[in-house]
């Protein structure tokens, strides 16, 4: 009788067959295992038969497309991940947000370039992404034309948290906090006798090790010593012994490294370069009792419009007033000071301490900007900077600046000069003393301390000290502004 071949079919097709009708169908229990799928086993007096059913699965009808970070200019070749606005498994268009990165620029938000799905995303929050690696992978909704460039080839690093855990063939046994405790401690397992249960190693028994090492004390249990009768002689007394030193704590605290972010790196830049400008300093001091009142009663005001006024924007409007009488204060040096050009706007920086570290905005020509303006516009700026958003235009252009360190409570400083600017004021807090009026008599006044620094290649002191004797007068007398504004 020739052999009988299994026939495998679908069970549309045996039910198909009238001899199976007669025939017992059940399920194969060796074949249960392999999963959900149906699996039966038929059998006759002539033949066996073996069935599985099939599984039906989804096939993209697009491709996964690598989405890189692109050159965003100024040769800036690495940028910080400050925030995603999209998931794995989201859909977007073409244009749609996917994050925003920070440079030592300014903050960008990069679009999608494609229609897809969200497949991965290749960073962290606060992860520092390079130009033309991949920020993610985007399933396209179909095929695109042409071969999508090669991805970057990243160098998987090595794990320096190696445990000694082997001697001899034989694993040590220790929890997890035992041993980060033994690493951190620099702290070989296989060096330490354990005496938990089959050879364990107890957090005690790295600590009596490290004191052993170290030479610290122990605490250790005082024995009992037989107190002397009359038949046994009395001894000699033992020199009093100083009571055990403290057990040395042990201490898990390790040093952390970070690198510098953007904007750090931009500091280190550009405070390098300012250390080669041969600077000066000028200081004096400013009676504000008459802008104090005046502030006062144009806060309300400017409230009442939606605006914060502070004495910033007169502190930035009477610089202006003074920069047209003194223009080499807003001009700028090249790098080998062989030409000087003198700046037609007045783009006044202003100093901000952010989430983000020291950056500098101004405020763009504030020559033709009344105090209101000058105020909605620092408004503006502090918004940005606080919420970590402030743009290139923001921070680029500047031609004077001013720092108020006041605001966090200084009162005197010496402060560096922004390359390619040649002046720069600091603005310290004011401060309630005792002063003279016109009559000899001690009254309250508002003091503030102001301290410039100018570029000595071009700047003499005597032209600082008149600019800065203006700037002062129009502080001290803010009705005298009036006749100046345009």
């Amino acid at each position: 009788m020739a052999a009988v071949t299994p026939v495998r079919c679908s069970l549309t097709l045996l039910r198909r067959l009238p001899w199976v009708v007669s025939h017992r169908l059940q399920q194969c229990p060796r074949l249960q295992a392999l999963g959900p799928s149906a699996v039966f086993h038929i059998s006759t007096p002539h033949t066996s038969v073996h069935w599985r059913g099939f599984r039906c699965s989804h096939v993209a009808s697009g491709q996964v497309l690598p989405f890189r970070l692109s050159d965003i200019g100024e040769g800036i070749m690495e940028v910080t991940v400050k925030e995603w606005y999209v998931k794995e498994g989201d859909r977007v268009s073409q244009f749609d947000s996917i994050c925003e990165v920070q440079s030592d620029k300014a903050s960008v938000t990069i679009t999608s370039r494609y229609d897809g799905i969200v497949r991965k995303l290749y960073y962290d929050v606060d992860a520092i992404a390079k130009v033309g690696s991949p920020l993610v992978d985007i399933e396209t909704d179909k095929i695109l034309e042409g071969i999508p460039e090669e991805d970057v080839v990243e160098t998987p690093a090595i794990s320096h948290e190696q445990s000694h855990q082997e001697l001899e063939g034989q694993k040590t046994q220790a929890t997890p906090a035992v041993r980060r405790l033994a690493m951190e401690n620099n702290i070989k397992l296989s060096e330490v006798v354990g005496t938990g249960k089959d050879g364990r190693i107890l957090k005690e028994d790295i600590i009596s090790f490290l004191a052993k090492q170290t030479g610290a004390i122990l605490p250790y249990e005082v024995q009992k010593t037989p107190s002397p009768t009359a038949d046994t002689p009395p001894k000699e007394k033992m020199p009093i012994m100083a009571p055990p030193a403290i057990q040395r704590p042990v201490f898990t605290g390790k040093d952390k490294t970070e690198p510098l972010n953007g904007f750090q790196k931009a500091m280190v830049k550009t405070m390098s370069a300012a250390l080669k400008i041969p600077h000066f300093g000028y200081c004096d001091e400013v009676d504000l009792t008459q802008l104090v009142r005046l502030r006062s009663e144009l806060k309300a005001l400017a409230e009442s419009r939606g605006v914060k006024l502070s004495y910033m924007p007169f502190f930035i409007k009477a610089a202006s007033l003074g920069l047209l009488q003194f223009p080499v204060l807003n001009a700028c040096v090249d790098e080998d000071c062989q030409n000087i050009t003198f700046k037609a706007s007045h783009n006044i920086g202003v100093a901000m301490d952010t989430p983000q570290g020291l950056l500098v905005p101004n405020v763009k020509s504030v020559q033709a900007l009344s105090v209101y303006e000058i105020a909605v516009e620092l408004n503006r700026l502090q918004a940005l900077g606080s919420a970590g958003q402030l743009g290139t235009a923001d921070l680029t252009g500047g031609t004077f600046t001013l720092s108020n360190i006041g605001s966090i409570g200084g009162t005197y400083a010496k402060p560096v000069i922004l390359p390619p600017e040649v002046a720069i004021g600091a603005l310290g807090k004011i401060q309630e003393l005792p002063r003279l009026n016109s009559c000899d008599e001690v009254v309250k006044a508002y003091i503030m301390n102001v301290s410039w620094s100018a570029d000595h290649r071009i700047i003499d002191g005597a032209t600082m000290s008149r600019f800065s004797n203006l700037w002062r007068s129009y502080l001290e007398n803010p009705a005298s502004m009036v006749l100046d504004l345009k």
